[in-house]
């Protein structure tokens, strides 16, 4: 091996995390009957067919993903659960690694990969990276491949929040690639999900006030994650009614662990210390089985502390605001 060659094989190696396939093998001018001599010597492992890691000792997960995709073959990249992990949308790999390769693929280059699922997609675009990081989709292709495999429209609006919220894409970012989806479960609704997450609305917990309580009822509408600062500390409401004074915060289990929730106790207490601020703090069920009874709670409040328009009933039968009024 010249030095030339050795300088590039030793730059593979550190880019891969010391996983290599069998053509870069050869490329360095190692024979088959030498890599084979280093597997069986236990040298080097077989992690995929054709897919070797050149160190002793259990692959990280960086080493298992690059043999994905070195396994996967031409135009491979990272896809789905798998480029979210990457992008950091998430830090619980999946069980499964996702890797999608180019429709023009044919059936019988997808030939069944141990612990990998292959998409063949011409949607999805690579994201620009140096070659020597994990290949993987766009960010804005990752987050509306999640939402076309998504079981639920909550988990894929989920998954629009999350990275609404990181500041990883933009609304507008995503509604220029929805468009050019030919394909795609709940287009309408997604249209719909990204004006509100461009005005704020970050969860699908939130959604479903600004939809099921403030918007079905007739409610004024509130500032979304409003920036306020309260004894020196900056605060985010999920949703505030500056006019009025009113506060309506949305808790959901997975995001309020029993802490976190003693601390917006704790919070609450300080705002109707400081200004007179109240605060409403809605679960699940506040804003999906009991929508109407919250609803009538806030119009109720709303209204003893300026508000002078009317709040209407939904289209439930026996809404609490329409008993209210």
């Amino acid at each position: 091996m010249d030095r030339n060659t050795y300088s590039d094989w030793v730059m593979t190696l550190d880019a891969q995390s010391g996983v290599v396939d069998l053509a870069q093998v050869q490329q360095a001018g190692f024979s088959r009957r030498a890599v084979e001599h280093r597997v069986k010597s236990g040298k080097w492992r077989r992690m995929q067919r054709g897919v070797y890691a050149t160190f002793t000792g259990p692959p990280q997960r960086e080493a298992r993903l690059w043999a994905a995709v070195r396994r996967a073959g031409s135009g491979a990249m990272l896809s789905h659960e798998s480029a979210a992990e990457v992008h950091g949308l998430t830090d619980k790999p999946a069980a499964t690694i996702h890797i999608t390769v180019p429709a023009a693929r044919r059936p019988a280059q997808r030939r069944a990969i141990r612990g990998v699922v292959i998409h063949r997609s011409d949607q999805s675009q690579p994201a620009w990276l140096p070659p020597w990081r994990l290949p993987r989709t766009r960010i804005e292709d990752t987050v509306l491949d999640l939402v076309a495999a998504a079981k639920t429209f909550d988990e894929a609006y989920g998954w629009i929040s999350r990275a609404i919220s990181q500041q990883a894409v933009t609304p507008d970012m995503l509604r220029e690639v929805l468009e050019t989806r030919t394909r795609i479960r709940w287009r309408r609704l997604l249209a719909d999900a990204l004006a509100e997450a461009g005005e704020g609305v970050q969860s699908p917990l939130e959604r479903r006030y600004v939809g099921a309580v403030e918007r079905a009822h007739g409610l004024p509408e509130a500032q979304r994650q409003a920036r306020r600062t309260i004894g020196g500390k900056t605060h985010y409401k999920d949703n505030w009614y500056a006019e009025y004074g009113i506060c309506v915060e949305l808790d959901g289990v997975t995001y309020h662990p029993p802490e976190q929730a003693r601390r917006d106790r704790h919070r609450d207490n300080v705002n109707l210390a400081v200004d007179d601020a109240r605060t409403f703090r809605f679960t699940l069920v506040d804003v999906t089985e009991r929508a109407c009874d919250s609803a009538a709670m806030v119009a109720a409040s709303l209204r003893r502390h300026g508000w002078q328009g009317q709040p209407h009933p939904c289209r439930r039968p026996g809404c609490a605001v329409g008993r209210s009024r």
